[in-house]
């Protein structure tokens, strides 16, 4: 199965996905958790919490989509391993999908997503650390994202639900949409969010849907070159440089003597 193939059949397999997550009105099915005593907890806004739930209820949709397609589905070993998703197809060609998710800040705009390392195994492509194959044996590198809306208003957190009143309980996010796209070609120019060394997304709702990245005219090839050499102050001063080679797509392409 090539990676375009394998994309297409993807990506039809989720246009599934939210009305199987979603109310008729666009509220999230998920309202709670619930005990054996038939207690209805309220879920937080947290969107870690969030992420985990809805990728975890789309985990049985993915092994459908894995045995409708001859597919063998290999979840990730650890926490912390890349990808969250390998698939196999029956001439042993393997396909990495990482979830991702994000909120939106306006009705265009995402608050932005993080695409994996850009050191460790990203750079050293044969490596088995912290990922379940080497870099290099994937035929392609794909992101199942989701998107969603945070609700203003929510349910009492303190108050104790029960099936009775389920009707009660408002849902804290809405208007969830699943996209797949390669992962280079959502790639910005910048680090993702905070200290831990990942590449950044681009933001804009529809771009991502239409994979419309910062790379997606200069190709795959340009996006590992650019993130494999980018430094941090920091990674820079530990090389004993002065300064990073570049620190944005056009210091990258006068380093690279592109322009």
């Amino acid at each position: 199965m090539t990676k375009e193939e394998f994309i297409s059949k993807l990506s039809n397999a989720v246009k599934e996905f939210t009305p199987f997550v979603s109310t008729q009105d666009g509220q999230w099915v998920v309202k709670g958790f619930i005990d054996i005593y038939k207690h209805i907890y309220t879920i937080s806004t947290d969107t870690k919490v969030i992420s985990k739930i809805i990728e975890l209820y789309i985990f049985p949709l993915l092994y459908i989509f894995a045995k409708d397609n001859e597919l063998q589905l290999e979840l990730t070993k650890e926490q912390n391993y890349y990808p969250d998703i390998t698939f196999i197809d029956k001439e042993g060609n393997l396909f990495a999908v990482d979830i991702k998710s994000s909120y939106r800040k306006t009705a265009k705009r995402i608050n932005g997503m993080t695409l994996g390392a850009y050191t460790g195994y990203f750079r050293n492509r044969q490596s088995l650390k912290n990922v379940t194959y080497p870099y290099s044996s994937y035929k392609a590198h794909i992101v199942l994202g989701f998107i969603y809306t945070e609700n203003d208003k929510i349910s009492d957190e303190f108050k104790l639900y029960t099936l009775d009143n389920l009707d009660e309980i408002i849902s804290v996010v809405k208007d969830i949409i699943f996209f797949v796209q390669e992962k280079w070609k959502i790639a910005t120019d910048k680090p993702g969010s905070g200290n831990t060394k990942n590449i950044g997304s681009i933001s804009l709702i529809d771009d991502l849907i239409a994979g419309n990245g910062v790379f997606s005219e200069l190709g795959e090839e340009i996006f590992d070159d650019y993130w494999i050499n980018y430094l941090t102050p920091d990674m820079a001063k530990k090389a004993e440089l002065a300064k990073p080679y570049y620190n944005d797509l056009e210091s990258y392409k006068k380093f690279r003597n592109l322009n």
